[in-house]
């Protein structure tokens, strides 16, 4: 059995829970839930890697943004392993317009990009764990223990990228930040979406 993984801080941090109208339309898309969570491991990794190449003369931000990038991809080929499990084809598919959307209030100058940018991280990897939490009571057996082995890992990300947000920039910058990134995630998560992704809103009305 997994062992249960508290969330309790994660579900402080965020602004808002998943809403039940999101969550009914991942279980009505279970193909789509898994697609999406296949790219957004890839993305996950993908976003590590960058920032290990931008900023190299940060040691402590490379070695826990690459043990973070190898467990993306870890968490990636165990997803397209249950797809192919499934019979679930992986097309080429549009992401979300969420994290785009919390980039946009990343600031374009150093070192507050920076800082910006993990906290985004932050936000998603929080955003995710939560995700995961709340549709484990609703998936089978295979998936929901699945996802809950994804538990801790991820809440350690969602910590990772907090903590060199803080260390980078200070205590005191994060705390005046992370309101305005917070504020924009819950509008994100509780507006209405046209199509079902992983990090999408709740599906729109009619």
């Amino acid at each position: 059995m997994t062992p249960v993984t508290d969330i309790a801080p994660i579900t402080a941090f965020l602004y808002c829970p998943t809403p039940r109208a999101w969550i009914d339309w991942a279980l009505a898309n279970p193909g789509i839930l898994l697609v999406d969570h296949a790219n957004c491991e890839k993305k996950a990794a993908s976003t590590a890697l960058n920032l290990m190449y931008r900023y190299v003369g940060h040691h402590r931000l490379l070695t826990r943004l690459s043990r973070l990038a190898r467990e993306e991809l870890r968490h990636f080929e165990q997803v397209i392993a249950l797809m192919k499990a499934r019979g679930i084809e992986y097309p080429q598919m549009t992401a979300s317009r969420y994290a785009g959307e919390l980039h946009r209030l990343v600031r374009t100058h150093e070192p507050a990009r920076l800082v910006d940018t993990l906290l985004v991280g932050a936000i998603i990897e929080a955003r995710s764990c939560e995700r995961f939490a709340a549709l484990v009571p609703e998936l089978d057996q295979q998936l929901a223990g699945f996802y809950a082995s994804l538990l801790k890992s991820e809440s350690r990300h969602f910590l990772d990228y907090l903590k060199l947000a803080q260390e980078l920039g200070s205590v005191t910058e994060v705390e005046q930040r992370l309101p305005l990134l917070l504020q924009r995630e819950r509008e994100l998560i509780e507006s209405q979406d046209a199509e079902f992704r992983f990090h999408s809103g709740v599906p729109e009305a009619g």
